[in-house]
């Protein structure tokens, strides 16, 4: 069943954070990389600010003055903690749910997110969540978050109007990259950023469970 559309044709959504309940794996795993190479662990408060970005510009950020060679350093310490927490990350509740009922609505959805492509193909085959998606960006085929360069690329790629797009993430990272580009975006208050950091950026809803944005959507997309 096709349901008439209001506002959009395009949903995409950020992963970590958004769809998937990983903001503390991702904020450990980046304390435990700067740990083993006797570095300054970062607070958690640093370490989530960071997440939604491509990997190179998070180490970057969550540890400015750093020189340049311990970059890759802490990628390839950050990915060797993270997959070994990766297996026991879920889907919030109801992701599935409300991914299905969009599709068969008749929206166009993806993902725009700051893992690697590598990163994110095994959350998707994991999590089973690949047919859902009409297209992904990632962070190591694009430009980082809040470039627009992946939004660009999505509506491009899917004959879509910005204008009819929208961006669903729990960062201001996400919502700026909305703003970047000239989509709506939809805020998420149970990841990374704080409700306070998010308004900032005037979403047009700010959603406290996946439940409350399946719910708008079903009204108002």
């Amino acid at each position: 069943m096709r349901m008439a559309k209001k506002n959009f044709d395009l949903i995409v959504f950020d992963w970590d954070g958004t769809l998937m309940d990983s903001t503390a794996a991702i904020v450990r795993s980046i304390q435990a990389a700067a740990g083993d190479l006797g570095l300054p662990v970062p607070s958690r408060q640093a370490a989530s600010y960071v997440i939604g970005l491509g990997l190179q510009e998070a180490m970057a950020a969550v540890l400015p003055g750093l020189e340049p060679q311990y970059y890759p350093k802490m990628v390839e310490r950050y990915r060797h903690h993270y997959l070994l927490k990766s297996r026991e990350l879920v889907l919030f509740e109801g992701v599935n749910d409300m991914l299905d009922d969009l599709s068969k609505c008749g929206y166009l959805l993806a993902v725009a997110t700051g893992k690697s492509r590598m990163g994110l193909n095994r959350a998707l085959q994991e999590t089973k969540l690949l047919t859902f998606f009409d297209s992904t960006r990632c962070a190591d085929e694009s430009f980082s978050k809040p470039h627009p360069a992946m939004l660009n690329e999505l509506t491009s790629e899917l004959g879509q109007e910005m204008r009819r797009t929208v961006m669903i993430g729990d960062t201001t990272h996400d919502l700026q990259m909305a703003t970047n580009a000239g989509a709506s975006a939809i805020a998420v208050q149970y990841g990374a950023h704080t409700q306070e950091e998010l308004l900032l950026h005037k979403p047009i809803f700010s959603a406290e469970s996946v439940a409350q944005l399946h719910s708008w959507l079903t009204e108002n997309a």
